[in-house]
């Protein structure tokens, strides 16, 4: 009987020393700490997926908006081409530069500030200036002058 009941501590000292091992080594610590890194970066994942998702739908958002606005300036530009188009040298002189408030503003003002001067008519002079001597220098004739000063 001896045999036999070393034979039975032994096979529950070896069940319960199996099971002790397996819940209290290091490795099977390591493991756990491995599963759970596992689930966080699942869950980390699959959050980043929905920021990158969300990101995405509002680029796509931006881009439709900035493209709308792009045809909006688009459709302003062939309208002034073709209104700048359709206008003549004739329109363009009967065009004023500012508008008809602004051009009597300006009369109004230009009026205060500078008195209408009398302007005389010009007098046709035929009198020659003081300093003109009515005879020709002979300046411009291309004819060689003798040298007075060698002379001598």
């Amino acid at each position: 009987m001896t045999v036999v009941s070393a034979l039975i501590i032994f096979i529950v000292g070896a069940v319960i020393g199996f099971f002790a091992n397996h819940f209290l080594s290091s490795s099977n610590q390591e493991r756990r700490k491995l599963s759970e890194q596992v689930s966080k970066s699942e869950a980390a994942l699959s959050q980043y997926k929905l920021d990158v998702a969300d990101h995405l739908a509002s680029s796509a958002s931006l881009l439709e908006q900035m493209n709308s606005t792009c045809q909006t300036a688009m459709k302003q530009m062939e309208e002034s081409t073709q209104l700048l188009q359709r206008v003549t040298t004739n329109d363009i002189d009967g065009m004023p530069f500012f508008s008809q408030e602004t051009q009597d503003q300006l009369a109004q003002t230009a009026g205060l500030r500078h008195p209408k001067r009398i302007v005389k008519p010009e007098e046709s002079t035929t009198q020659a200036p003081l300093d003109y001597s009515g005879e020709a220098s002979g300046l411009f004739i291309d004819q060689k002058r003798q040298d007075t000063s060698s002379a001598n």
